[in-house]
């Protein structure tokens, strides 16, 4: 399935796409795309919906953030061994663990705002993982059991206040305002057999700056679920970003090419949709 919230932000309202691509409201199904509806009960509950008798949605409605009530955005840092290199850092031994502030969340096309005092503003395409059932000392083997879906995510950074103005703290240059769209979907993962064989990719205005797989991360999906759960719990609608590819603006030789006000960052993951971004200024 390919779930969806749709609406004007803070009311958005669930949605799933249909054969067609359309979209069909589940409002009278569950509140929201969220906590208990993403359990095992609550997608079968959905699952069992005839999408033909539920209402369409007519034109073309903005995509809010794919989970809502999100309380736990937690994110790996140095996943990609060769996103490591260009960064000049060692590979980790274990999975590096930062959270992204939830009000960082945003809709998968919405303008990114340039923060206050912001130098060095950069992306990073990564797989999104979403929980569904609670994750407490998982057994590597039932890590799994605990995943409902994947979605794309863009780990938006400020590279100053994440390495000049944090020391070893990266949550001031990845927790800004509109710093986490995911989206435009929450697809199953019955519908992706493998989250380690998916090809990514990112642009900006068009120059193809990202490409890359998920092949290639140090720690899979099932590692990262596992290990997460040994330092702290994970409730239904936490969602986890899994790292990024080499490209990154911070890595770019001999000048890195930041983000800047005017730009459009576009980005996908094969079978979880795209996402398009433009920068704006800040505007108070």
């Amino acid at each position: 399935m390919k779930l969806v919230r749709f609406g004007p932000p803070g009311r958005e309202k669930p949605g799933i796409v249909d054969a067609s691509g359309g979209i069909r409201d589940l409002s009278n199904v569950v509140p929201d795309i969220a906590g208990e509806a993403l359990t095992p009960d609550g997608l079968a509950k959905i699952r069992s919906q005839k999408l033909e008798q539920l209402p369409l949605v007519s034109g073309n409605p903005r995509l809010g953030p794919c989970v809502g009530n999100v309380r736990h955005y937690i994110a790996i840092g140095l996943n990609y061994a060769d996103h490591a290199a260009e960064a000049g850092a060692p590979l980790p031994k274990e999975p590096i663990i930062f959270s992204k502030a939830p009000t960082s969340i945003c809709g998968p096309n919405d303008d990114t705002i340039t923060p206050k005092e912001s130098t060095k503003l950069d992306y990073e395409l990564e797989l999104g993982i979403v929980i569904g059932s609670r994750a407490r000392y998982l057994e590597k083997s039932k890590a799994m059991d605990a995943v409902a879906g994947y979605f794309v995510a863009n780990d938006v950074s400020e590279r100053d206040f994440q390495i000049a103005r944090s020391g070893s703290q990266w949550n001031k240059g990845k927790g800004c305002e509109t710093f986490g769209p995911i989206g435009p979907w929450l697809v199953t993962k019955d519908e992706i057999p493998d989250p380690q064989a998916l090809d990514m990719w990112l642009t900006v205005n068009g120059e193809t700056r990202q490409k890359g797989s998920t092949k290639t991360m140090i720690f899979g999906v099932e590692h990262l679920v596992w290990y997460c759960s040994q330092f702290f719990i994970m409730e239904p609608g936490d969602i986890i970003a899994t790292g990024t590819p080499p490209g990154v603006a911070l890595g770019m030789k001999p000048t890195p090419k930041f983000l800047k006000a005017g730009d459009v960052v576009r980005l996908g993951i094969t079978g979880l949709g795209e996402q398009q971004q433009k920068i704006v200024p800040f505007g108070g």
